[in-house]
């Protein structure tokens, strides 16, 4: 498998922080074991997040590690279908923390909770699906019902185990349940980070009447 060429430190980091994946999840990210337990490929399972276009929807995605990791970054791709300006048609993913901004000191729960922001803050100025960057920019409402027509159709279903739990109750209360049993704080972050974003959309709005 990849990670054969993993030194054996690097195979004892990433063992550690899927460990940590798996026992201690971010707020609204699942581990997702696999059947051959490779280090170069982590699955899991992101919970759109509530008050965005992909609220009710379980996405499952994947970091892939090359024998570069850490000095280079991995690479972010959605198994589940998604519209998103920062997922291209085939699941690759573009945010900025896999390519300028990467660090080899940035573990991988810190890689997939930035991800997961990107569902409540988008960055069309960076879009890899040109349409939805267009139209988050241009006609915001488009673009959610959109996104909430692929999330019903792609994303209504979880492939969690515990779906009993989660994946058939309402938004409420997954929200209860992501809030209660993990960490707020990354995605409290996010909502401000909404707030600044959604200010920048209305300027932008404003200049074009101009």
């Amino acid at each position: 498998s990849a990670h054969e060429n993993f030194s054996p430190q690097i195979i004892q980091r990433v063992a550690k922080e899927i460990r940590q994946l798996a026992t201690n999840p971010p707020s609204g990210i699942r581990y997702l074991p696999q059947d051959d337990e490779s280090l170069a490929e982590i699955h899991v399972e992101l919970v759109g997040p509530e008050d965005t276009p992909y609220a009710g929807g379980f996405f499952e995605m994947k970091l892939l590690l090359t024998e570069g990791f850490p000095t280079v970054p991995p690479k972010g791709h959605f198994l589940t279908k998604i519209f998103h300006p920062n997922v291209a048609s085939n699941g690759d993913i573009c945010v900025n923390t896999l390519k300028r901004d990467w660090s080899a000191d940035l573990d991988l729960s810190h890689v997939l909770q930035v991800i997961r922001c990107l569902l409540i803050v988008p960055f069309p100025e960076s879009s890899l699906n040109d349409e939805a960057g267009k139209l988050f920019m241009e006609c915001y409402d488009e673009y959610a019902q959109r996104a909430r027509i692929l999330t019903s159709i792609h994303a209504s279903k979880t492939k969690c185990k515990d779906a009993d739990v989660v994946g058939t109750t309402k938004s409420s209360s997954t929200q209860q349940h992501t809030s209660q049993t993990t960490n707020k704080r990354p995605l409290a972050a996010c909502a401000s980070d909404n707030d600044v974003a959604k200010k920048k959309l209305a300027v932008k709005k404003s200049l074009k009447r101009l």
